[in-house]
């Protein structure tokens, strides 16, 4: 098993992106540009997790998480033009949302330990 696969946060990173990409592949009526762009941030949160594990310092780590946190906060963007545009059910948007609140909350303090620790 990889360092990565034992964190929470990826776990939680990677149960959400099944529903996010489930709903984008089968979804035919969203804009194409914002579900791509959906895609993307969506996976990027999760690979820039992975990556950061797996880098040896606390500064190269750091950046990997920020970098994933700013994916995850690109994503909620994107949700709510969709939820503005009415393209997606309130309680989809809010079981998402909630998700990515969770999952921001737990790589913000990721990044926080990396302060303390080197």
């Amino acid at each position: 098993m990889f360092d990565f696969e034992k964190l929470d946060v990826y776990q939680e990173i990677r149960s959400l992106n099944t529903k996010v990409l489930y709903m984008l592949f089968t979804r035919k009526d969203f804009d194409s540009y914002l579900s791509d762009q959906f895609k993307r941030a969506s996976l990027n949160a999760l690979l820039n997790l992975a990556e950061g594990t797996g880098r040896m310092t606390n500064a190269d780590k750091k950046r990997f998480y920020i970098t994933a946190r700013s994916s995850v906060f690109e994503c909620v963007a994107i949700l709510q033009v969709l939820s503005d545009m009415g393209s997606i059910e309130p309680s989809m948007y809010e079981e998402i949302y909630k998700g990515y609140d969770k999952i921001s909350r737990m790589l913000l303090g990721m990044i926080r330990s990396l302060d303390t620790n080197g």
